[in-house]
């Protein structure tokens, strides 16, 4: 559970151990099986270079599965694309450096056996497998180079345009590169048609009409939406490929935009943004759905400028993705705790409205389907809200009214004074202190099971983690979650 601190110097975040681990024995796997019955002689070189393009082969599918966004895996594994995409991270980094281990015994090769007999670096280097093999390289490593944190910080969109040109040309490149690896590129390139196209643009992509407004901090929009709720599809069709948004979404799932009326480059951008409004029970015959934008550059920043003199847009969702994970963990404690910095209440808020609710028995029960006497069942779960925003208009992202809503149904709110005026709090003292609160306030406080959910900086989130790992190591029953994008 423990999470540790950023690598010095390069300012590395680590995730936590667990997920270390699990990463350590990918490459386990990937290095055993490029050097097992090598023999290392220097005229064996090509030996090595035939195995180690193999294995860069053979992940490729793996790769292009784990960055999926319908994704697959989560039938076995109980998480969707985001909580899978640090692995397809890790394992892009892995196929770059295996490629440059390729080139580089390579030309070992070249100088080994082909110099001697009077065959030059340029005849070497304009042979048809060596050039488009080259080529191939220098599109993985700019792939990788403009996937890194701070390059999709900064040049977002860029990246967005990037990634998906720059695979589709090295996809193209490798395919005539060596004829061993067209198989893999075969499956590769139907994983990626299947997720992209069939998928995304067919199946999950629906348009609507939402509503824009400005937020008091003048830095935030509010895109809003309504529409009525197509009936489900089967139980199977959902479990294996998920609904679109006209069947509705579950808590603390997320959407890709898309508003092509912003301008010409904004035509084929899907943005991902966490769906901050209530997810639609099963009961409900409308769905009321909201995005909380807050501007930074180049889409938000036009999004931000275009609500300022438009109050409505036609919008394009892809969605919704997500994992149940964090809500089930929440759910199934006694005690259950969100941990939110800003932005982050998008993702906590349909998660504590979901565990407020009182259970389809209790109302069933009452005898009574007045809305009033059904919200006065309270459920046996102690459930709190830590809030931590930046500055004191922040909290209009959800609205007083709401979190009056939430306290009414039993909600225990801590809203430390903003972070602008009083500096940054003590989260670990913060969540110490909650959930010894209302651990305590319980009837079972001696075997109390306490679930947090995490949803903000890096740092908080590691503080938050670590202080419930210290707690673990004192014997108590907490379990712990963090809900971030991964991309």
């Amino acid at each position: 559970m423990y999470q540790p601190p950023p690598v010095p110097f390069f300012n590395k975040t680590l995730p936590e151990n667990s997920t270390t681990l699990l990463i350590l024995a990918l490459f386990a796997i990937n290095i055993f099986h490029s050097v097992v019955g090598i023999v290392w002689e220097l005229p064996l070189t090509l030996v090595f270079s035939d195995r180690v393009s193999l294995i860069f082969a053979a992940n490729l599918p793996w790769l292009y599965i784990l960055g999926a966004k319908n994704q697959p895996l989560r039938l076995l594994t109980g998480y969707s694309y985001e909580h899978l995409n640090i692995l397809h991270r890790r394992l892009g980094e892995w196929l770059c450096f295996v490629a440059i281990l390729h080139t580089v015994s390579m030309f070992i090769v070249w100088y080994t056996f082909f110099l001697p007999d009077g065959r030059s670096l340029r005849w070497f280097l304009t042979e048809s497998t060596v050039y488009l093999g080259l080529i191939t390289l220098f599109c993985y490593q700019i792939l990788y180079a403009t996937s890194l944190a701070s390059f999709r910080k900064w040049w977002y969109e860029l990246f967005l345009g990037l990634h998906v040109g720059l695979q589709a040309g090295a996809l193209g490149f490798l395919y005539y590169h060596h004829r061993g690896s067209k198989p893999y590129v075969r499956v590769t390139l139907a994983i990626f048609l299947l997720d992209r196209l069939i998928f995304r643009l067919l199946v999950k992509s629906r348009e609507f009409k939402a509503d824009l407004k400005v937020m008091p901090d003048g830095d935030t929009v509010l895109l809003s939406a309504n529409w009525p709720v197509a009936p489900k599809r089967s139980r199977f069709w959902n479990t294996l490929f998920s609904q679109s948004m006209h069947q509705g979404w579950a808590p603390a799932e997320h959407v890709f935009l898309t508003i092509p009326s912003l301008a010409r480059k904004h035509v084929f951008q899907a943005h991902p943004f966490t769906i901050a409004s209530a997810a639609p029970g099963s009961d409900q015959q409308h769905a009321w759905f909201d995005l909380i934008i807050r501007a930074l550059d180049g889409f938000t920043r036009d999004l931000l400028i275009y609500a300022e003199t438009h109050n409505s847009v036609n919008v394009r969702l892809d969605g919704p993705y997500g994992s149940s994970h964090a809500f089930d963990m929440l759910r199934s404690n006694d005690v259950a705790v969100a941990v939110v910095g800003g932005s982050g209440i998008a993702v906590a808020y349909p998660m504590l409205w979901a565990l407020l609710q009182p259970a389809p028995s209790s109302r069933s029960s009452s005898g009574n389907s007045d809305p009033e006497a059904a919200t006065s069942t309270q459920p046996a779960r102690r459930v709190a809200l830590i809030w931590i925003v930046h500055q004191a208009d922040h909290r209009a992202w959800l609205g007083q009214e709401r979190l009056d809503e939430l306290a009414s149904l039993g909600m225990h709110i801590v809203t430390p004074p903003p972070t602008r005026t009083a500096g940054r709090p003590d989260v670990a003292a913060l969540v110490r202190g909650t959930v010894e609160e209302l651990a305590a306030s319980g009837n079972n406080a001696g075997c109390c099971r306490v679930g947090v959910m995490c949803s903000g900086p890096d740092s908080m989130n590691r503080t938050a983690r670590n202080c419930c790992a210290e707690m673990v190591s004192e014997g108590k029953k907490v379990e712990v979650a963090v809900e971030k994008f991964g991309w």
